[in-house]
């Protein structure tokens, strides 16, 4: 277990270290940023002046050297538009990102997998075919429509929540359904693969046989066999919970990462994305890690050496 940790661990942060030298690349590409940070007007020795300032008259493999030397010692920078420490403007936005992926992978799992579990014990039946229609609505409506739609319907024409901001518990309500919409779309449908392959192994008639119901033999037993797929599904969606907030965030105008990175790259501040590229990618790595851990949990047969 501890060497496979270790080996994922450096697989972790040679990962994390090619997509911020990708995204660094890519992201200079863009353009120049001073061009938008100088007043209107200025001179061309002006914005040369600002220019070496800020280092971007050095060559890009400078630049770059810069950076992993500064990332190195942890230091992320400051903020081109801000001018303000990078780790202190991301980290105020951290905790409204967490909390609107966690609202997600709440209502994710809570419909997704009993939704899920229904599918396949009913299967065939009207309730089947009535939460298979509503597992493909979820999946189909593209997030920023479905905001929208919440929007009008709950905001505008009933009033009952409010449309956008953090300032109150009801806020989180509606940006959560909408990340969460395809989450649990894809949670129904991993969990119903999964409880119907289970049922067709011999210990679930054997369990019959022994007179317990269909409700707790899959109780009982199929759905600790089942969970496995499930978790590295649950793991995988988390990272993309983080990259979808990109879109709920700027149609409900909450104040996360997602929105930051928004205007971070409309203002070309080129630290501040990298930043936030950064802590996504790490989230999404270290959810795989747990999952590999989960596996060894769930299932003891699983020896994760091996």
């Amino acid at each position: 277990m501890l060497r496979h940790l270790l080996s994922r661990i450096g697989q972790a942060i040679a990962a994390s270290f090619g997509v911020l030298t990708i995204v660094f690349f890519i992201m200079r590409l863009s353009g120049d940023p001073t061009l938008l940070l100088v007043p209107e007007g200025a001179t061309a020795e002006q914005i040369a002046q600002l220019r070496h300032e800020l280092g971007f008259d050095r060559p890009l493999i400078v630049q770059y050297a810069g950076y992993v030397s500064d990332l190195a010692h942890l230091d992320l920078g400051e903020s081109l538009v801000q001018r303000a420490p990078v780790s202190g403007i991301v980290a105020e936005r951290i905790p409204y990102t967490m909390e609107l992926a966690a609202g997600a992978l709440l209502v994710a799992l809570g419909i997704g997998i009993p939704a899920g579990i229904a599918m396949a014990v009913w299967r065939g039946s009207v309730l089947e075919r009535g939460l298979a229609a509503f597992v493909l609505a979820g999946q189909s409506l593209p997030t920023f429509w479905s905001g929208i739609l919440l929007i009008l319907m709950f905001g505008v024409y009933l009033g009952w929540l409010p449309t956008s901001g953090a300032d109150s518990p009801q806020s989180l309500i509606m940006p959560s359904i909408a990340l969460g919409a395809l989450t649990m779309s894809t949670f129904a449908r991993m969990t119903r693969i999964s409880v119907l392959d289970e049922l067709t192994r011999d210990y679930v008639a054997a369990a019959r046989a022994r007179g317990l119901s269909l409700g707790a033999a899959v109780a009982r037993h199929v759905l600790r066999n089942a969970s496995i797929p499930v978790v590295t599904v649950a793991a995988l969606e988390v990272g993309n919970l983080l990259a979808g907030a990109v879109i709920v965030e700027t149609v409900f105008a909450w104040p996360g990462i997602g929105q930051l990175a928004i205007q971070s790259i409309a203002a070309r501040d080129f630290l501040v994305v990298q930043t936030i590229v950064l802590f996504v990618s790490l989230v999404y790595i270290g959810m795989n890690l747990l999952a590999d851990v989960a596996y060894a949990v769930i299932d003891p047969r699983i020896r994760l050496d091996r």
